[in-house]
């Protein structure tokens, strides 16, 4: 398959903060080199994510893996607020809760709390950073044996291709005909937040037939598709809320009472992803 490329590479320092576009991505067994290793909980140490509070996506949380002016540690930068320049020192571990999952986070700081506080408008939230991705190992069925990841949903990677996302968009534009509603905007593939994005001679939706795939050093494992929430529905740019994608996967892509997009991937080792490297699944 070698006119199918990586054409976008994504890192999340930060759960459910904008997305930080990178051109090459360090693979650790974690999942790329800092990707999602910090969250936000509420007081009682419970995942606060932009389900449930969109106004996290306007808040850019950078590393040294997204930015090459921050050399250590996570800088968070928002609309009408200074940086805020986070050290990733020893401190407090407490309890947190993540969906199903009971895991533990380090307090980052007060400072660090009312920041991102007053960032969402939201009081009492806390920042906190995976100790040890190692200590969270994925859950039976998904995974081997020592595979294991900070605080992504399910597994460290996740892939989406571009020629499945222009089937979606042609699905929603039919639905939209058959209704009599105006034509809406195309999705973009931010919606999904992926680690990485494909494109090129492909079928849509062919990924679901993948066990493996070669990006760049690294060999990944196929673990299935992506089940897909509301959190899809959020516009990133003005936080509006619609009834897209969803909707649409509900028609065409609806299994074991969830929504499917993208799939995911566990890496077999470390290496390097870079924009331009093929894509070679088997």
């Amino acid at each position: 398959m070698s006119n199918v490329h990586v054409v976008g590479l994504n890192v999340h320092p930060v759960k459910s903060t904008a997305i930080r576009p990178v051109k090459s991505a360090a693979v650790e067994l974690a999942g790329f080199a800092g990707d999602r290793r910090w969250m936000v909980v509420d007081a009682e140490g419970v995942l606060v994510s932009a389900r449930e509070l969109p106004r996290l996506f306007s808040i850019a949380a950078d590393t040294p893996e997204t930015s090459s002016d921050v050399t250590t540690g996570l800088r968070l930068r928002a609309d009408g607020l200074g940086d805020l320049h986070i050290a990733t020192d020893p401190g407090d571990e407490i309890p947190i809760r993540m969906f199903s999952n009971d895991l533990t986070g380090v307090l980052v700081s007060a400072e660090a709390d009312a920041w991102v506080s007053e960032a969402v408008g939201t009081s009492g939230l806390r920042l906190v950073r995976c100790p040890d991705p190692t200590r969270r190992a994925l859950k039976p069925g998904l995974g081997r044996e020592g595979d294991h990841t900070a605080y992504a949903d399910a597994v460290p990677v996740t892939l989406a291709s571009l020629k499945s996302l222009a089937q979606l968009n042609d699905w929603v534009a039919e639905g939209a005909v058959g209704r009599g509603d105006e034509l809406p905007a195309t999705l973009p593939v931010h919606r999904f937040r992926p680690n990485v994005v494909m494109d090129g001679d492909l079928e849509a939706f062919v990924e679901d037939t993948w066990s493996h795939v070669q990006l760049g050093d690294v060999t990944f494992r196929v673990t299935g598709p992506v089940s897909r929430c509301v959190m899809t529905t959020i516009d990133t740019d003005d936080l509006a809320k619609g009834k897209e994608p969803i909707r649409t996967l509900a028609r065409h892509r609806r299994w074991d009472g969830k929504t499917w997009f993208s799939i995911q991937l566990i890496p077999d080792g470390a290496g390097v992803v870079r924009v331009g490297d093929e894509v070679e699944p088997s």
